[in-house]
C-alpha cells in the first residue's frame, strides 16, 4: 500500500511555516470535520458527478472490464500502431499510464510475435499543433502496414470538443481514402452511450464504441474505458489497476482523519494553502516513469479547486497552482528556487523503495574524488539525492511530504490514481466550491466555436474581436 510520510509539514519540522500537531488530536476540530466529510462523501458516493467512485467496484468495473476486453480481442494481433485523439482529461490519464507501467523504449522495441512489446506502438495526441499532428499520421502512414495497420482511439463525450472532432476529422478522411468502407474498422471511440454527435457518427458509420460514463468527467475517467483501452492494448494489467483502487478506496473511507490518506493529504494543502500561503503544491517524482503522473495530478489539482466562487456564489478565488518536477533532473533548475525564493510551495516528494530494474556502479577506475561511487547501486544515489533535497528544504523551513510506491506496478499506480481523485473530493468540501465543474474552459471553448465561425457563437467572436483589437502597444 502507499504511504504518505507529512511529518515535514508539521511545526515542529518547519517552524511557523508547518502546522501544530496537536491539530490532529482525535477529540480536535480537523478530526470532527473529517468524520463529518467522510459520511457527506459515503452518502453521495455513486450520484450525480461523483459517479466516478463507482469505478473500481461491481457492477460498473465487471460491465467495464468486459466491455474493454471485447474490444481489445476485436483489436488484437491487427495493428501495430495506436493512436488515441482526445485532449485534457481524455489524454492525460492515457499518457501517464503508457508512461508509468510501460518502457520509455516501447515504440522501439520489436512486435513480433514473441517479441519484447507488448501491443502496438502507442502515440497519444493531445493537440491541434499541426506539425506534431502530420508528423505522427505520416509515421503511421510510411511504416509497415501503414494506416491499414493503424488503430485510432478516439475519445470525446460529446464529440464536439474542437480539438477531437478535427483530429477526428482529419483521420477518418484519411483511413476513407485509404481503406475505403472498411475504415470504420480502424477506429474505437470512446463517447457516451446514448446520445451526442460522435455517437450518432459511429452508429451511422458502424464505428465499435466504448462507453464514457454518465457522472464521469474527463479527469476523473482515467479508471473508466477511456483510459482502460489504450493501456489493455498495450499490455497493462488493468485488473490490477481496478484492484489498486478498490484497496485504497476502502482506506479513504475509513473516519479518522489520521487513517484517511485521501482526507489527510487534503487536510495538510488545503490548509497550508489557505492558513500559511502555501498555496503553489510541487509534485516531484523520483522517478521517471511516474514524471507523467504529475501531469495528470495538474489538471485534476487545477481545474478541480479553481474556483472563482463558493457553492453560495460569493467571490473566493480559490484554488492552488500544481507544479511538477522531476528529482533528480530538477534539483539542478528549480530547487534553488525553492529553497531561498518565496516560502509559498508544499514540496511532494514521489519516492519508490524498489526498482523494477536496477542498475550498479562499476568499480575499478581508480579515481579518489570518486571512488565513494563505486560498487554503489544507482537506486542508491537516487535516494540519497531525494533525501538530501527533503533535508535541504527541511532546513530552509519549506514544507514537503512524501508518497512512498513499495514498487512501480499496475496495482499502486492505481491506489495513486484513486488518492489523488478522492483527495480532490475532500479539498472541494473544505474549500467549500464546486469541485467538478469548469466555467472558466467552457467559455474559452465557446470563444473558439465562435472564431471558427460555429453558427449561434457570432456573439463570442465579436467579443474576442473587440477586446483583442491591435493597439498601438504592439511592437
Amino acid at each position: 500500500m502507499l504511504t504518505i510520510d507529512y511529518a515535514n509539514c508539521l511545526a515542529d519540522r518547519v517552524g511557523s511555516h508547518g502546522l501544530d500537531a496537536a491539530m490532529f488530536d482525535p477529540a480536535g476540530q480537523p478530526a470532527m470535520t473529517c468524520r463529518a466529510l467522510t459520511a457527506s462523501l459515503d452518502k453521495t458516493r455513486g450520484t450525480g458527478w461523483e459517479r466516478w467512485r463507482a469505478l473500481p467496484h461491481d457492477p460498473v468495473r465487471s460491465d467495464h472490464l468486459r466491455q474493454v476486453r471485447s474490444a481489445v480481442s476485436a483489436c488484437a494481433d491487427r495493428f501495430e500502431n495506436m493512436v488515441v485523439l482526445g485532449i485534457g482529461g481524455s489524454a492525460l490519464g492515457n499518457i501517464a499510464l503508457q508512461s508509468a507501467l510501460n518502457p520509455p523504449t516501447h515504440n522501439l522495441l520489436s512486435g513480433a510475435p514473441g517479441g519484447p512489446r507488448r501491443g502496438p506502438r502507442m502515440f497519444v495526441i493531445d493537440n491541434v499543433d499541426p506539425e506534431y499532428f502530420a508528423q505522427t499520421l505520416s509515421f503511421c502512414e510510411s511504416a509497415p502496414g501503414g494506416l491499414e495497420k493503424t488503430l485510432f482511439n478516439v475519445i470525446s463525450k460529446s464529440g464536439e470538443t474542437a480539438e477531437t472532432a478535427a483530429q477526428f476529422m482529419i483521420v477518418r478522411e484519411a483511413l476513407r481514402k485509404r481503406l475505403g468502407d472498411r475504415y470504420a474498422g480502424n477506429i474505437v471511440a470512446a463517447t457516451d452511450p446514448a446520445q451526442g454527435t460522435m455517437r450518432r457518427i459511429c452508429d451511422q458509420e458502424g464505428i465499435a464504441t466504448l462507453p464514457v460514463p454518465d457522472g464521469v468527467g474527463g479527469r476523473f475517467s482515467v479508471l473508466s474505458p477511456v483510459g482502460l483501452f489504450s493501456a489493455a492494448m498495450t499490455g497493462i494489467d488493468v485488473e490490477a489497476m481496478l484492484q489498486g483502487a478498490a484497496e485504497m478506496d476502502a482506506a479513504c473511507r475509513r473516519e479518522e482523519l489520521t487513517a484517511n490518506p485521501a482526507a489527510m493529504l487534503a487536510f495538510l494543502l488545503v490548509e497550508l494553502g489557505t492558513t500559511k500561503g502555501k498555496t503553489n503544491h510541487v509534485l516531484m517524482p523520483y522517478a521517471n516513469s511516474l514524471y507523467l503522473l504529475a501531469d495528470w495530478y495538474r489538471q485534476l489539482w487545477a481545474e478541480s479547486l479553481g474556483k472563482r466562487v463558493d457553492r453560495a456564489g460569493e467571490t473566493v478565488f480559490a484554488g492552488f497552482t500544481p507544479i511538477k518536477a522531476l528529482g533528480t533532473t530538477d534539483q539542478h533548475s528549480q530547487v534553488q528556487l525553492y529553497r531561498e525564493g518565496p516560502n509559498d510551495k508544499v514540496i511532494g516528494f514521489l519516492e519508490v523503495n524498489s526498482f523494477r530494474r536496477e542498475v550498479q556502479i562499476p568499480t575499478g577506475l581508480g579515481v579518489e574524488a570518486l571512488m565513494y561511487l563505486e560498487g554503489r547501486r544507482m537506486s542508491e544515489l537516487l535516494s540519497a539525492e531525494k533525501r538530501a533535497t527533503e533535508y535541504a528544504l527541511l532546513e530552509s523551513q519549506r514544507p514537503n511530504y512524501t508518497i512512498r510506491f513499495p514498487e512501480i506496478d499496475a496495482r499502486h499506480v492505481g491506489q495513486f490514481l484513486w488518492l489523488w481523485q478522492v483527495a480532490t473530493s475532500y479539498a472541494g468540501l473544505m474549500l467549500d466550491i464546486d469541485a467538478y465543474d469548469q466555467p472558466a474552459v467552457e467559455l474559452g471553448k465557446q470563444a473558439t466555436f465562435g472564431l471558427m465561425g460555429r453558427k449561434g457563437y457570432e456573439t463570442h467572436k465579436r467579443s474576442v474581436d473587440g477586446a483583442l483589437t491591435p493597439t498601438r502597444w504592439v511592437i
